[in-house]
């Protein structure tokens, strides 16, 4: 049976899929049926099976349609172990025989990503600090730790592999943003409270706004992954901030009332963030903001800033 080649329609029952979107990822990413006996339809062979399973668990675990299907077209061949290449064969890198895509990135971004798959930390910690120093925090998450980790996202949803990479580059990447606040946290009181979703256990993304805070002057608390809604009304109670961002990775973590219970507290923040690709537009309560990129997330919370020091000057 797993021998056969198969129908449209026996694909997308045992995928848990339409049959239209499997014509979607024919017509647009080339993931079709390759068996062509003449005078009937095309049938999907059990190679063609295996590219469409990666879709569709890559793009239900949120990568981009595109970005699953360059992924999918390397199945099976991903996703099994296979021997190592020989040293000169394209495809080797040191320390990984293979490497970690980061899309349209620059040279630094590949330059971060072949050391984290060498497991040097001093050179990804060099390739980090160097970016900081010159662009500065937004840049440097948005051009070449973005990208990296994405991949290292997208590598994993694939080979199951690379746990250990991922590791030491989110430390390195925390001790980078850690050297930021240490240097330019400004003096007083924090006026944004950062905070992870219950459950939500990705906190980089916020590590990242706090270290573009502090670059920017701005002072702020960060309580850190998986903050139960008790706990973080507890602390909008006791430092009373004049905003607060919640953030979600997942939309499994994503629930709404959390923002509710902030909106309905005794001590309502001038403004609720809802930030991360977890939350849906259509489901947050009014009065929620939610910023699309670090860049906006950072000038909203300037604004406040200034809203703030423009009511204490007059």
């Amino acid at each position: 049976m797993a021998d056969e080649a198969l129908s449209a329609g026996a694909v997308a029952r045992r995928l848990g899929v339409a049959v239209t979107t499997l014509r979607t990822w024919h017509q647009r990413y080339g993931l079709g049926p390759s068996q062509h006996v003449p005078g009937h339809h095309r049938r999907y062979t059990p190679a063609d099976l295996a590219r469409l399973e990666t879709m569709r668990r890559l793009t239900a675990n949120g990568v981009a349609p595109a970005e699953a299907a360059r992924w999918a077209a390397q199945a099976p061949d991903a996703v099994s172990p296979g021997p190592s290449p020989r040293p000169g064969k394209r495809g080797a890198r040191d320390g990984g025989g293979a490497t970690i895509p980061v899309g349209r990135a620059g040279p630094a971004a590949r330059g971060l990503a072949r050391a984290a798959m060498r497991l040097d930390s001093n050179a990804i910690n060099e390739v980090i600090d160097r970016a900081i120093r010159t662009d500065g925090v937004v840049v440097t998450w948005d051009t070449l730790l973005r990208p990296v980790l994405a991949g290292l996202g997208e590598r994993h949803a694939v080979t199951a592999t690379l746990i250990e990479v991922e590791h030491l580059v989110s430390r390195c990447v925390s001790e980078a943003f850690a050297a930021v606040v240490r240097a330019r946290a400004p003096d007083g009181p924090p006026r944004i409270l950062l905070s992870c979703a219950d459950e939500e256990q990705h906190s980089l993304p916020l590590e990242a706004l706090g270290a573009a805070l502090a670059e920017a002057g701005i002072a702020y608390r960060l309580l850190g992954a998986r903050v139960p809604v008790r706990a973080l009304l507890e602390a909008v109670n006791r430092t009373g901030p004049a905003a607060v961002v919640l953030w979600s990775q997942t939309r499994r973590t994503a629930d709404p009332t959390q923002l509710t219970a902030l909106l309905a507290g005794p001590h309502r923040p001038l403004l609720v963030f809802a930030a991360g690709p977890g939350w849906r537009a259509d489901s947050l309560p009014a009065g929620v903001v939610r910023p699309v990129n670090l860049a906006e997330a950072l000038s909203l919370a300037a604004a406040v800033r200034d809203s703030l020091d423009q009511s204490a000057a007059g």
